[in-house]
């Protein structure tokens, strides 16, 4: 038992690390996909065209984003976790970091190699911070609340969240295109892949006894 609990902290440690390296993977490959301007993200279709509305920075636009979305877990009796914070305060604000450093790309053939990057990058952040363990991000969330107050299906409840704010983010002047497409189909399959993979919020099985 000694030996168990002294390993629980390493355990928390590592969790921490691998959800904090996937959401600065994520926020890489938003700002990717921002410099590539091939289209985003339904939600981050949003936060650009709010972004530019209001005229604030992206990672600005996100936190607002985020923290109205967690109002939402109020009524729908949603807990976040500290993946769920964690995420709503960096994402946004480390593309913000990335876009300092990351210019326009130029050409057709970049930017649709860049899309397609971007879009395995968050496919595989995605995996990392969700399979650490530490709990959803503020947009999961709200999904994962709806289904629940509702009883409709996962996949009804996130195409209507997803095409609702792609219609209000691209009203606002955010960028919809094949990235947006491509971001659709895959990050499903993606997610399918990755989360197993990287999941670390499986229990430890006992040490056998003689």
């Amino acid at each position: 038992r000694s030996e168990e609990f002294s390993r629980r902290p390493m355990g928390i440690a590592v969790r921490g690390g691998q959800m904090l390296a996937g959401f600065a993977f994520m926020s890489c490959g938003l700002a990717v996909l921002i410099q590539a301007g091939l289209g985003l993200p339904p939600w981050d279709v949003l936060t650009q065209g709010l972004s530019q509305h209001i005229d604030v920075s992206f990672g600005i636009a996100n936190l607002i984003v985020s923290a109205s979305v967690l109002l939402l877990w109020i009524p729908l009796r949603q807990r976040p976790g500290v993946g769920t914070i964690a995420n709503g305060l960096s994402i946004g604000l480390l593309a913000d970091c990335w876009l300092l450093f990351l210019n326009p790309i130029a050409g057709t053939g970049s930017r649709i190699i860049a899309t397609a990057i971007a879009v395995m990058l968050i496919g595989v952040s995605t995996g990392m911070y969700i399979g650490a363990g530490l709990g959803p991000g503020p947009r999961d969330g709200l999904m994962t609340g709806l289904v629940a107050q509702t009883g409709r299906s996962i996949r009804l409840v996130r195409s209507l969240i997803e095409v609702s704010v792609l219609s209000a983010g691209w009203v606002l002047g955010g960028t919809v295109g094949i990235g947006t497409v491509l971001f659709a189909v895959s990050i499903g399959p993606l997610a399918h892949v990755f989360i197993p993979f990287f999941s670390r919020s499986a229990p430890v099985k006992p040490p056998a006894t003689k």
